[in-house]
């Protein structure tokens, strides 16, 4: 589908009408002079929002999931370790 092109003054003059041309989806060409300068496009819709859950029994977390973790895989991830 080729592209609607409007120059500046046009524009202005009928912006209400354009907008709602493009938000059905047509493409629209502002252009100045005649040299093309903008495109008006449809605004992407909102996705839905999201819904928590979906992984009810799909994933399990350990009963000691927050607990503090061993002293020998602490070091390895601040860095200490076998130092030669």
């Amino acid at each position: 589908m080729s592209a609607a092109i409007y120059n500046l003054h046009e524009a202005r003059i009928s912006l209400s009408k354009l907008v709602d041309r493009a938000a059905a989806g047509e493409d629209i060409i502002i252009a100045k002079a005649g040299k093309p300068m903008a495109r008006l496009t449809a605004f992407p819709q909102r996705c839905l929002p999201r819904e928590p859950g979906g992984w009810e029994g799909r994933v399990r977390i350990a009963p000691d999931f927050d607990e503090p973790l061993p002293d020998e895989l602490l070091d390895a991830f601040e860095g200490r370790g076998d130092e030669e």
